[in-house]
């Protein structure tokens, strides 16, 4: 008898264990799967990746972070994004190349430039500036404003489905400006 009371005890302590961890990895991590073209050719539909619901509370987005976000027109919904303009900065986009304060912004990750003109528009204190990589068919905030940060759930880490497309997800805190001299030699 006292070896089925240990067995059933040790079955309880493992089950609530498992589920004491599961329930703080949940708190920490979270998977979402990409729907739609708006992130190609870095995401492409049908992709899972796992999100840290943490970061943003040890520091704020930066630029070049990809997010996954509620919607703001539809709760219901997720998007992801990348992060482009910062609280106080002034953000334009002119004939498809974006500028921050005037300057335009080196993007080290690939996109797909637009084919439109927005703003110029400040990001205010507590949002950001988001946009799809694909930016010709995106929602985004060209679209329909600025991301309020309390919207963002987490910044994407790992891109774990399909297997074949298995890797970590780039941070590109190196989004930088433009100087005139490289411009000139560009071309542009």
């Amino acid at each position: 008898m006292e070896k089925v009371e240990r067995f059933f005890r040790d079955l309880v302590e493992t089950v609530l264990l498992t589920l004491v961890l599961f329930f703080l990895v949940r708190t920490g991590v979270e998977n979402y799967k990409v729907y739609g073209s708006s992130m190609e050719p870095n995401f492409y539909e049908g992709e899972y990746i796992i999100v840290s619901r943490l970061s943003y509370y040890l520091h704020p987005p930066q630029r070049g972070d990809v997010v996954v976000f509620r919607y703001p027109r539809d709760f219901r919904r997720t998007f992801i994004k990348r992060v482009i303009g910062l609280p106080g900065e002034t953000v334009e986009i002119r004939q498809g190349k974006v500028y921050i304060n005037g300057q335009p912004l080196h993007e080290p990750y690939p996109v797909t430039e637009a084919s439109y003109s927005w703003g110029p528009a400040t990001v205010g204190p507590d949002e950001v500036f988001v946009l799809g990589d694909n930016r010709n068919f995106s929602s985004d905030s060209h679209n329909w404003g600025m991301l309020p940060t309390r919207y963002i759930i987490g910044k994407a880490l790992l891109c774990y489905w399909p297997p074949n497309r298995w890797r970590l997800i780039p941070s590109y805190k190196g989004s930088t400006f433009l100087s005139p001299l490289l411009l000139k030699e560009a071309g542009k």
